[in-house]
């Protein structure tokens, strides 16, 4: 898929899923608002068995940014990226300009600040199980469009029905497939699967809360644009939406379990690490069944 210019691309984007001011002028929660205690509550109503599966990788040497662990990366570990680190045309969310943002962090929106919304019922959508190959894994470049997330959805069924409020997970397989081939080769920042720049509409008319997948990015690499664009999803869904994304989340024993039993629906706290001025920040991530 190739799409327009970027730019204009972009400004049809910002204008059709804008978000901002929505929740007052000095809103820090962005579309995490949509949580509210009902949706906790029914949330916790959720847990039947009481089996309980990490999603968060490991952190030490041995993973996808090898040698970097006393550096503390922020793109080394599972993390929920909040809504200070990404600009449209030099503002951040609620266009807080660019210099909000100082060598001391994001004072007003840092993850810190919204740890207390990451809980509520959370989606698995496992694209690479129904539309990918017999292992159930999407070849890097695979851009997952909102017909391949309908098309989850109906596969699975009723408990993976996208609603007001809920923090979807979605699979692609290929953190299984860096594993099962026992190299971490471009994992991270290389080519992957990921959300289409064209998903945007279906995570903005869905009003989920935040959205999450097993990749380094999230969004499909390399770009589905003819010219260089660096993160063009990122650039409307944080500013714009101000919509939380997570990455590197380890879906794998989550998606067997759900694939056994049929439920995608289940308690999820997910709680980033309360890093003062923070705009992203490691998680460790708890589903519930």
């Amino acid at each position: 898929m190739i799409l327009g210019p970027l730019e204009e691309e972009l400004t049809k984007a910002r204008a059709a899923y804008r978000n901002r001011g929505r929740w007052g002028e000095d809103d820090v929660l962005g579309t995490l608002n949509l949580i509210d205690d009902a949706i906790r509550a029914h949330a916790a109503s959720l847990v039947r068995r009481g089996r309980s599966f990490s999603l968060a990788q490991e952190f030490d040497e041995s993973g996808p940014r090898r040698g970097d662990r006393a550096l503390l990366p922020s793109r080394a570990f599972t993390r929920w990226d909040g809504p200070g680190p990404v600009y449209a045309n030099e503002q951040a969310w609620q266009a807080r300009p660019r210099t909000a943002v100082t060598g001391d962090g994001d004072s007003v929106t840092g993850v810190g600040r919204i740890r207390d919304a990451f809980t509520g019922r959370g989606v698995l959508l496992d694209v690479g199980r129904v539309v990918g190959d017999a292992r159930g894994e999407l070849p890097d470049g695979f851009a997952i469009t909102e017909e391949h997330l309908r098309d989850t959805v109906e596969a699975q069924g009723a408990t993976s029905s996208v609603r007001r409020g809920d923090i979807v997970l979605v699979r692609t397989g290929q953190l299984g497939r860096v594993r099962r081939l026992g190299a971490w080769g471009g994992y991270a920042g290389g080519d992957a699967p990921g959300l289409s720049f064209t998903a945007l509409g279906w995570l903005h008319r869905t009003e989920m809360a935040a959205v999450a997948t097993d990749t380094w990015g999230l969004e499909v690499r390399p770009s589905e644009f003819a010219e260089p664009a660096t993160d063009p999803l990122h650039r409307i869904a944080i500013p714009e939406m101000g919509l939380p994304l997570g990455g590197m989340w380890d879906l794998e024993a989550l998606a067997q379990d759900c694939a056994a039993d049929g439920v995608h629906e289940f308690l999820l706290v997910a709680a980033p690490l309360p890093v003062t001025g923070a705009v992203g920040a490691p998680v460790s991530p708890i589903a519930v069944k």
